[in-house]
């Protein structure tokens, strides 16, 4: 079953493979075919191939279904299908006092950022209507960052008073408004993108690179080449535990030296532009990964901050 869905999908699908495959199979079997296709996905070419016909201006998106994008200095936030790029829902909103990227708690910022959304309450205090949907500020990049603060939600308006026209940084909506948005999403396949000013637009060259230097990353992982590795990561890089770049290539070198063999497959792939405010060109990549070793196995969620500099990706952070 294996090989007649690889040969399925060489057939359909990867009519850019410049080589041809029947052949390749018919003199140096299956294995030499896995490899070719394995090269083929750390080319652009490939890539360009492959989003030919497809729309990335906001993002590339595999399992998450619905993008929000929230556009703080026009408060309003809108929200789109990633399967079909139709837009959904859009209200006005109420954001934070302070204009800017919050940093410190208290500071009256609504956060700049890719968040996902983690927990849907409805036992709120009436002052935050209805319900409520959580976001996971900060998040990993955020922490690696040193910003703190809490308690980013989206949430209606007060059930019996008034209120100010900001929030402490939250995003306050009409309570009708945030009954159709909890009605619409699905909060396990959602992200919310918030950006000072209008996002800027995703090309199709720059996710071709993205995607391709992905699995030029994954090879070098799956080789031990620990020098192609660790090229893929920026100076001033750090772990989700803490480490820097030092102790994490002592701890990858460690692991590389023991030359295990091992299986790296990443699927589900979604790709989210990172506003900030310095205007790189950054990422928030989240993937499912299956990882197995003779002794060792992971399957669960890969989470990658990453900035595209110099026609390749540069790791800030991982998970």
């Amino acid at each position: 079953m294996k090989y007649l869905l690889l040969f399925f999908l060489i057939t359909n699908s990867l009519y850019a493979i410049p080589i041809d495959i029947i052949e390749l199979y018919r003199t140096k079997g299956i294995h030499a075919v896995e490899k070719e296709i394995a090269n083929q996905l750390k080319t652009k070419t490939y890539w360009d191939y492959n989003l030919k016909n497809k729309e990335v201006i906001n993002g590339y998106y595999e399992s998450i279904r619905y993008l929000m994008i929230c556009q703080k200095d026009l408060k309003d936030i809108k929200l789109y299908d990633t399967k079909s790029k139709s837009e959904l829902f859009n209200s006005d909103v109420f954001v934070g006092k302070a204009k800017g990227d919050k940093k410190v708690e208290g500071d009256l910022k609504t956060p700049i950022g890719a968040y996902m959304l983690t927990r849907r309450i409805t036992n709120v205090d009436p002052f935050y209507g209805p319900l409520a949907l959580t976001t996971n500020y900060p998040n990993l990049y955020d922490k690696s960052q040193g910003k703190t603060g809490h308690g980013i939600w989206i949430h209606g308006l007060p059930l019996n008073q008034e209120r100010d026209d900001f929030t402490q940084g939250c995003i306050a909506l009409d309570n009708t408004k945030i009954k159709d948005l909890d009605e619409t999403i699905n909060i396990e396949n959602s992200v919310l993108v918030i950006s000072e000013q209008k996002l800027s637009t995703v090309s199709k060259d720059d996710m071709s690179i993205v995607l391709s230097s992905i699995f030029q990353w994954r090879d070098a992982w799956l080789e031990s080449d620990i020098t192609s590795y660790l090229s893929f990561y920026a100076k001033d890089f750090k772990k989700s535990n803490g480490q820097s770049l030092r102790k994490f290539s002592n701890y990858k070198k460690r692991v590389f030296n023991k030359n295990e063999k091992k299986t790296i497959e990443f699927y589900n792939i979604n790709i989210i532009p990172y506003p900030n405010e310095l205007n790189k060109k950054l990422f928030k990549i989240v993937m499912d990964e299956k990882y197995k070793t003779k002794n060792y196995q992971y399957n669960g969620k890969k989470e990658l901050y990453v900035e595209l500099l110099d026609n390749r990706i540069s790791i800030l952070t991982e998970s």
